[in-house]
């Protein structure tokens, strides 16, 4: 393969939309390929590829004033890169085909999705320093069906433009069950893997009466589960010394009104494991964690013991769901030979395998609850989770941040949750604050031991919830305004009606459209002692209470807000609401 897209074999680019050119071929000999773009009413462009061999799709954008180029994979990689850098091999539990190009107002000048999010995609991206333009290539497998793209025309900011795609990519599935949507209390970072039931059915007890509505029990549940890595997992049966009677346990936690969820990694198998003589052959590589090798999905026994073994535990156990983890690795084996295998695309067969697993869970439980994670948490993956997790950050307020916005640009269906909050017990409420502050456009799951906090950091851990489900209908299903992917989205608006919360963590001034809003909440996420505000619609009176990190009032006072500039007095990790006074 050329080292960069301009090294290719030239092929002739046509107008597809805006700004965008196209150019389609096939690397087939003797196919064919041809492509049409229909616009579809109050929705997106659907370009529709038809070809009877491997397709590349390429498209080509003029610099202009480009600035970013937004693609859930990218992590902390936000700037513009070559096009011999920009590399990213997708599939259905791998990222997506997705991707919003924009300028220095967040304008978008290119924003697409794929509809099919299930095969093998090869995507290269970058800028292309010979034409002086931004290219996107994805190379995509033979089909006898046409391989369909959705595009958004230029919109206001990348929150705008996927806005679009992703209502009409997610027409149609079920509702997410209201468990999904409320706050978490996770044991992966408060004990890790030392959980044993006594102390779990404690801390259950302090969760539910600050206001969570599930647990789950992380690694260390099951046998051999001591230790970081990997090398004992496969058997999946409780470990007896810390849970003597799981099921009992389990029913006593969903007591206090909590949903019971337990963490499995269903694919990886450790020599340790009792089943590994029996599983290993359909197991030949190592996972990209420590210790494990990870099943081959192609393979029909592995689809069938994945069902059966999650079924199991739910059944056996009266659980309401799981957590399945490190669904990705089974990436490793993209384009390797299938022994054995009767599906030899690994998307394909993990889309069986998790349609099958989703109607045996739900056959047990109609309203299981199902958490994915970063990066599986694509549109593809709307049938099979309700629960779309940022990926491990610990004590990263702002990586939280970022990445449960990447989460929610894309997420059709299923609540977004942030990574599972952590902080140092011993330091100041406002720091410990902080956490709850940076992922608050999303579910909350907490990771601390309750029973160990001070009377102050447990204040503040009420308070924060309290207000996450005061807000909660701006968070998780207002319009969300974010800002430019590349700063990292510092100021953060989330409105519905006349309603909205702005949360602030850099110094940054807020805008506040007063002709669109009469009740306001201000987060400031900062180290200063103030937000400062653009008003831009006309001057009003508002009533402005203001709390402190724990959830202190600190004033109460009448306010004339002009438009223009002004300061507001809100202590860090505190908060402020406005309303209109009539």
């Amino acid at each position: 393969m050329s080292v960069t897209t301009a090294g290719l074999a030239p092929a002739p680019t046509e107008h597809l939309l805006d700004d965008v050119r196209l150019a389609v071929l096939t690397h087939t000999p003797g196919a064919s390929a041809s492509w049409e773009l229909t616009a579809q009413q109050d929705g997106p462009d659907l370009l529709e590829v038809r070809s009877d061999g491997e397709t590349e799709i390429r498209l080509s954008v003029p610099l202009g004033d480009t600035v970013g180029f937004w693609h859930p994979t990218r992590s902390w990689s936000r700037p513009l890169v070559a096009d011999w850098a920009g590399l990213a091999h997708v599939s259905l539990v791998e990222g997506a085909a997705a991707g919003c190009l924009y300028d220095s107002a967040g304008r978008t000048l290119l924003a697409f999705a794929a509809v099919d999010p299930v095969p093998e995609t090869v995507m290269r991206f970058g800028v292309s320093e010979e034409n002086k333009t931004f290219v996107v290539h994805l190379t995509v497998p033979a089909s006898a069906s046409p391989y369909k793209m959705v595009f958004a025309r230029t919109a206001p900011s990348v929150a705008a433009a996927m806005r679009g795609l992703r209502t009409w990519l997610g027409a149609g599935p079920a509702p997410v069950p209201e468990a999904a949507r409320l706050p978490v209390y996770s044991t992966w970072y408060s004990f890790t893997q030392d959980v044993e039931e006594s102390a779990i059915e404690a801390e259950a007890a302090l969760a539910a009466e600050l206001g969570c509505g599930v647990i789950i029990i992380d690694d260390g549940w099951q046998e051999l589960g001591n230790g970081r890595g990997y090398p004992g997992v496969g058997d999946w049966r409780p470990d007896k010394t810390k849970f003597p009677d799981l099921a009992g346990h389990v029913a006593r936690v969903r007591e206090f009104g909590l949903k019971y969820l337990l963490w499995v990694a269903p694919l990886l198998l450790g020599p340790e494991a009792e089943c590994f003589p029996e599983l290993s052959p359909y197991a030949p590589a190592p996972a990209g964690v420590p210790g494990a090798q990870v099943l081959d999905p192609r393979r029909p026994e592995v689809r069938r013991h994945v069902v059966e073994l999650c079924a199991s535990l739910v059944a056996d156990h009266g659980l309401d769901g799981l957590k399945i983890d490190f669904l990705d690795e089974v990436m490793v084996y993209a384009g390797a030979p299938a022994h054995g295998a009767d599906i030899p695309d690994v998307g394909t067969a993990m889309n069986v395998l998790l349609t099958e697993l989703q109607a045996a869970l739900e056959a047990i439980r109609p309203d299981v609850l199902i958490e994915l994670r970063q990066p599986y948490v694509g549109p593809g993956m709307a049938p099979f989770g309700n629960m779309l997790r940022a990926d491990d950050c610990p004590a990263d307020a702002t990586a939280n941040r970022v990445r449960t916005i990447d989460v929610g640009l894309l997420s059709v269906r299923g609540a977004v949750h942030a990574d599972m909050l952590m902080w140092d017990p011993e330091g100041e409420a406002r720091s410990a604050a902080r956490q709850l502050i940076g992922p608050l456009h999303a579910v909350p799951q907490i990771s601390v031991r309750l029973a160990g906090l001070s009377e102050e950091h447990r204040r503040m851990v009420a308070f924060w919830l309290g207000q996450w489900r005061r807000l909660r209908p701006l968070l998780l299903d207002g319009e969300v305004e974010p800002g430019r992917p590349d700063e990292l989205y510092p100021v953060i608006t989330a409105s519905r009606g006349e309603d909205c919360v702005i949360t602030v963590s850099a110094d940054r001034v807020a805008t506040l459209d007063t002709a669109r809003h009469r009740r306001i909440t201000l987060v400031n996420g900062t180290a200063a002692e103030r937000l400062v505000l653009d008003v831009t619609g006309p001057g009003i009176t508002v009533e402005l209470i203001v709390y402190g990190a724990a959830g202190s009032m600190i004033e109460r006072v009448e306010r004339r807000l002009e438009p223009g500039l002004c300061a507001l007095a809100v202590p860090p990790s505190g908060l402020a609401t406005l309303e209109e006074t009539q």
